[in-house]
């Protein structure tokens, strides 16, 4: 039954995986009615993803589930050692040290953020969420279907089905969000455009509990890929036994011609598959699910129309190399949870939300052209084997073989092995993907400053930016002597301003800003002398600006606007740029206004 003011939540979430879970988590710990609801019994029952990068991490930081989040997670330490093998049991082809393990690589990922990434599957990751959402006042409804929505200059009518009881009933809300995965409907009912195509591969998953620590605990990793003659393995030739828990559950990922439909997987069959990956047909095996999917190559162009939101798997639909998908829909989540916020309480206009199309479309686009390049990684190293030269299994086992030949023909062909599975770095350390997003919307106000050039590749390596639209550089600081993160003086749904020693006149521009919009910013001056200082110089080196400068962080740990200098006139320019953040006039307009 709708409330007095003609709305039951001012934010219906359709979908509680990853995105629908984070949106809900958000919303509610920013004090935003919401529900959000979800067509099955319950969150994910199968792992499926897994990687969660730093950028999550970061997330889960600010709204305070790290540390549950680190409790529940396989460590970065035990996710590195990659192996490319025949079976468990078999002839090792070669590791690769990734998600940051290496040795050259691990400084990279320890500048970039506090946190560590690790290995926190679906299944685990959603009811983190999902309870964090509920205890936070959100309500949650499972076994509640989408059926339909409509929209209107004051809010959504959303149609939905309870299959516990039946009943179908409406739902009104001010905002709609659809994370309702890769088939979504609401994306389709609102007529989203897609690039790409759905279905180009078909792969199933085989869950099963099984202690394989004899053959792994010595090269501990995520991924263990199976590489045998005569196998056809999503298209790639090549079966996975992925890790979920550290070393009795576990994840076969196995293919199956998509032009012939999936097949039907009975326990023997399973079991048969399991067997030949591991190498050892006596080993005990638990099968716990068994399910199948496509492999895709489809993003949504646009991703927002009128009071609907798209995010998570419905607009991004890419196979799970690079570890990117549940990463990229929590992030959509965080993007937009702070901007409705703002807008439903009145403290933002209903413009702000503009910009979470203009930001997060290009991400979309991005992880899925990335996951789907990633791919090509994996043909060389069949080459090298020699398994694309033949379509003969028997011949397929003898060019492997021959691997171990003292000829120049096998040094050339291991020289290529080796090379081939370096090159495959680039499907696991996508550092610069994950952490590089810059924005550039209405709710950023650039300050004429050009876009600093990329001095390594943007998709392996991070590189740190104060310039509006990037995220807010990772440098510690210190309290009475004891280490704090930057970005840990942000964030928590408000705006932040981080000034220097001399930044004096900015703790004044604040408060008028605050009380001009009606919303908190936290002022931080750091240097000797004040709460917090800069030991190592890293602020005032990364913050790019001078000691009475400024950088304005909008609530989601991105740089919104930094003025190099304070100025006679910093509480009209620090109110022009928040005014034109939150969507109320240009920045021109409101500077001289506030003038």
């Amino acid at each position: 039954m709708s409330t007095e003011s003609g709305f039951d939540t001012d934010i219906l979430i359709i979908g509680t995986g990853p995105a629908g879970a984070a949106s809900a988590a958000a919303l509610a710990t920013y004090g935003v009615r919401c529900q959000a609801i979800g067509k099955f019994g319950w969150t994910a029952r199968t792992p499926r993803a897994h990687i969660t990068n730093q950028r999550t991490m970061e997330i889960l930081r600010d709204l305070g589930l790290e540390q549950e989040a680190v409790g529940m997670a396989v460590p970065n330490t035990q996710m590195g050692e990659n192996t490319y093998c025949t079976s468990l049991t078999g002839t090792e082809l070669g590791r690769l040290l990734t998600w940051g393990m290496h040795p050259a690589r691990r400084a990279d990922y320890d500048l970039a953020s506090p946190t560590s990434m690790c290995d926190l599957p679906q299944n685990m990751m959603e009811p983190l969420l999902i309870a964090a959402a509920a205890k936070r006042g959100a309500k949650i409804r499972f076994d509640t279907e989408y059926l339909s929505s409509t929209q209107d200059a004051e809010g959504v009518t959303t149609t939905v089905k309870d299959h516990l009881t039946g009943a179908v009933y409406t739902i009104r809300s001010r905002y709609l969000i659809g994370a309702d995965g890769a088939n979504s409907r609401v994306v389709a009912d609102y007529g989203l455009p897609l690039e790409g195509r759905m279905g180009v591969s078909g792969s199933m998953n085989i869950v099963f509990d099984c202690d394989l620590s004899r053959y792994v605990a010595h090269r501990p990793s995520v991924l263990y890929w199976i590489i045998q003659p005569g196998s056809s393995v999503g298209g790639l030739g090549i079966g996975v036994i992925r890790m979920v828990r550290t070393w009795n559950r576990w994840l076969a990922i196995w293919g199956y011609d998509i032009e012939q439909g999936p097949p039907q997987i009975t326990e023997e069959f399973a079991r048969g598959i399991l067997h030949k990956l591991i190498g050892d047909d006596r080993i005990p095996i638990k099968i716990e699910a068994t399910s199948t999917w496509t492999v895709n190559d489809a993003y949504a162009t646009t991703i927002a129309k009128g009071r609907v939101f798209c995010m998570g798997d419905a607009i991004h639909r890419h196979p799970p190399t690079n570890g990117l998908g549940s990463n990229a829909s929590i992030g959509d989540a965080y993007n937009l949870a702070w901007k409705l916020a703002h807008v439903v309480k009145g403290k933002a206009a209903p413009s702000l939300l503009e910009s979470y199309d203009l930001e997060r479309a290009p991400v979309a686009e991005q992880v899925v052209k990335r996951a789907n390049k990633s791919l090509g990684c994996f043909p060389p190293i069949l080459q090298a084997l020699g398994l694309l030269d033949t379509q003969d299994p028997e011949e397929m086992r003898l060019n492997m073989a021959a691997l171990q030949d003292d000829t120049q023909e096998a040094a050339a062909r291991r020289e290529a092995l080796r090379a081939a599975i370096q090159a495959s770095d680039y499907v696991y350390n996508c550092h610069g993907v994950e952490m590089n997003q810059r924005y550039a919307s209405g709710a950023v106000v650039d300050d004429g400053s050009p876009e600093p050039a990329w001095l390594r590749d943007p998709e392996l390596y991070h590189q740190a930016s104060s310039r509006p639209g990037a995220h807010l550089p990772h440098v510690w600081l210190s309290e009475n002597g004891r280490r704090v993160a930057a970005m840990d003086l942000c964030g928590n749904g408000r705006f932040t301003l981080l000034t220097g020693i001399s930044g004096a006149a900015w703790e004044q521009a604040a408060a008028e800003a605050a009380a001009a919009f009606g919303i908190e910013i936290a002022v931080h001056r750091i240097g000797p002398g004040q709460r917090y200082d800069d030991p190592y110089g890293d602020f005032a080196a990364a913050s790019e600006v001078a000691d009475d400068g400024a950088l304005l962080v909008r609530p989601d740990i991105y740089v919104g606007w930094r003025a190099r200098r304070a100025s006679a006139t910093a509480a009209a320019d620090l109110i022009a740029a928040l005014g034109a953040i939150l969507g109320f006039a240009p920045a021109a307009a409101l500077r001289e206004a506030a003038a």
